[in-house]
């Protein structure tokens, strides 16, 4: 089995994050200042993700790093079309992104000599819990995110409190 250097956990894990994250993202009804966040920290997971995979090469460049370089390209179409008002083309780079990180986790957690089904054969604890502690990160992000931006509704005591003056003005 080959060995998990620095350089593959960091990719494992942020991968990971990117995986789990991105359902929510896509499906959450509310496109808001949560969403801007946990999507900021979505596309640093996909930097960490497609950046680290140029130093994962046992045997050269392949496809998947072709896949890393489409991915940049997307992020950076993704956050212009966004920037831009586009909608349309945001939504479209970052699903597409998305699907092509999956592909490529496909790929890696298919193929019998890849590193995470010998991983799953050697250690499947470790596999679990590191599954479980991305997992548990995304829930707290996710929850904090949606918490610390929801608007609070006023109650009648700030009501009476507020200053007719500073309203007027």
């Amino acid at each position: 089995m080959d060995a998990v250097t620095p350089v593959i956990a960091v990719h494992a894990l942020a991968a990971g994050y990117v995986l789990l994250l991105g359902p929510l993202q896509i499906l959450r009804r509310r496109r808001d200042l949560a969403h801007r966040l946990l999507g900021a920290s979505w596309v640093a997971a996909m930097l960490l993700v497609c950046g680290s995979s140029f130093w994962i090469m046992p045997d050269g460049f392949s496809w998947l790093h072709v896949l890393s370089i489409w991915t940049l390209v997307c992020m950076v179409a993704a956050i212009l079309g966004i920037r831009r008002g586009n909608v349309a083309v945001h939504r479209g780079f970052m699903i597409g992104s998305y699907l092509g990180t999956l592909t490529a986790f496909a790929f890696a957690a298919l193929v019998p000599d890849r590193l995470i089904p010998q991983l799953l054969r050697s250690e499947p604890v470790i596999v679990l819990a590191a599954a479980l502690g991305i997992a548990g990160i995304v829930l707290v992000l996710q929850l904090s995110a949606v918490r610390a931006v929801a608007p609070r509704p006023r109650t009648a005591a700030a009501s009476r409190t507020a200053s007719p003056r500073a309203e007027g003005a």
